[in-house]
């Protein structure tokens, strides 16, 4: 018995790229090799010969096809997203642009409808709308008659200024025209603004004066239903420390003729320009610390 020795070959089960590469190539030479032999040995068979051909070609082409297809489908259907999403944004444009000339038709409406005045308390930025993006386009001093619009939103209000639609921070325009502050007093918002519900003019331009002298003074009493504070005429600046009720009611004394008041009370005695050449009057017990003002300094405007 014959011995027959192969050397394993160890490349045997690897295929080199090239013949990655070539392998549609070499199916097609083989099947050319193919048609050319059976030309050769049975001539009259091109029947055979040509459906050969044509199944071979068929399958590249169906696969031509169906790739080329498929591409055609895809851009088919970005086209139409793409056409969808332009659809959209169109309208969104379109939706801004009216909702934008509806607004300007409102202020304008706004605007020339405007027939109410009030007064500005302070010195407000002018703001070009209500939004946060807004832009300041300058200021308005403090005791200025203002048109104003009625419309109020995000802590703003619209008022007139120049025939334009301004708004300005809510909260500081009156129905009255505010005092306008002497030497050493202030008409300047205090920290709480709720002190001053009720309260006429005189009494305002009290407590804001005070407040900015004695920033120290956190409590007050405004307005409510009992003697002077009934009138909104009298505050109440709350403290029990003598120096310093001493040193407010001598300031509320200096300035008596300028905030127009009518009495000043404070640890048991009483002030009044009419009879100041008396200076401090006793008062009188009236039953408690608090009724003999000893925790807090009276004072109530004409």
């Amino acid at each position: 018995m014959a011995d027959h020795r192969h050397k394993r070959d160890t490349d045997a089960r690897r295929k080199p790229r090239a013949a990655v590469i070539a392998g549609p190539l070499a199916l097609l030479a083989t099947a050319s090799a193919v048609t050319i032999g059976m030309l050769a040995s049975n001539p009259a068979s091109p029947v055979v010969t040509a459906d050969v051909s044509a199944d071979i070609s068929g399958v590249f082409q169906s696969r031509e096809v169906a790739s080329r297809s498929g591409s055609r489908i895809s851009g088919d259907l970005l086209q139409k997203e793409f056409d969808r999403n332009q659809d959209r944004l169109a309208k969104q444009a379109a939706a801004e642009r009216a909702a934008e000339r509806a607004a300007r038709v409102a202020t304008q409406r706004a605007v020339e409808q405007a027939d109410e005045k009030l007064w500005t308390t302070t010195v407000l930025n002018l703001w070009t709308d209500a939004g946060s993006s807004a832009t300041q386009v300058g200021e308005i001093d403090a005791g200025k008659q203002v048109l104003v619009t009625g419309r109020d939103t995000a802590g703003r209000t619209e008022i007139v200024v120049d025939g334009q639609s301004r708004w300005v921070t809510a909260g500081y325009l009156s129905d009255e025209k505010p005092v306008a502050a002497a030497a050493g007093l202030s008409m300047a918002p205090c920290p709480d603004g709720s002190v001053e519900s009720g309260l006429v003019s005189d009494a305002v331009y009290v407590y804001r004066s005070v407040c900015h002298a004695f920033p120290q003074i956190t409590s007050y009493g405004g307005w409510d239903a009992h003697g002077e504070h009934s009138s909104g005429k009298a505050i109440d600046i709350m403290t029990s420390d003598k120096e310093l009720g001493d040193a407010i009611a001598e300031f509320l004394k200096a300035h008596a003729s300028e905030l127009n008041l009518y009495d000043v009370i404070w640890w048991d005695q009483i002030w009044t320009p009419v009879r100041a050449s008396e200076g401090w009057r006793s008062y009188g017990d009236h039953g408690s610390p608090t009724a003999n003002h000893m925790d807090h300094v009276h004072v109530s405007t004409n």
